[in-house]
């Protein structure tokens, strides 16, 4: 079974430079287009409570994440580590009476402190 590991290695040697022509043309504009596409096959797939589609479409999706990523590795802004380590920082933060944390309003688990934790965070970062 390949891992994620396989699979930074293979986006890696598509785009490189005796890759994948077509991989290697793609760009964020580009692969508008797909994303979108792949996003509505998994909303379809789940519509049609069709897990082996379903499993595939979300495979799709992933390599649209890949692709990205790899994009902005080869300009050296970030990699699918540092996405990975984002969205775990995050969903860690945003759950702290799972993982631990500074507590907050609201039901444990709502909306209502999701929303708050996410308040707290645009503050810290400045965007409010």
């Amino acid at each position: 079974m390949y891992t994620l590991e396989d699979l930074k290695q293979i986006m890696t040697r598509l785009r490189a430079e005796d890759g994948c022509p077509w991989d290697r043309a793609q760009t964020h504009e580009s692969m508008k287009q797909y994303l979108e596409e792949e996003c509505g096959e998994v909303l379809a797939a789940i519509d049609n409570q069709d897990t082996e589609n379903l499993c595939e479409e979300l495979g799709d999706v992933l390599y649209q994440i890949m692709i990205h990523c790899e994009i902005e590795k080869e300009k050296g802004n970030f990699t699918v580590d540092d996405v990975i380590d984002g969205i775990s920082r995050k969903m860690v933060r945003r759950h702290p009476r799972v993982f631990g944390g500074p507590e907050v309003s609201g039901e444990p688990g709502s909306a209502a402190s999701w929303e708050e934790i996410k308040r707290r965070e645009r503050e810290e970062k400045g965007y409010i």
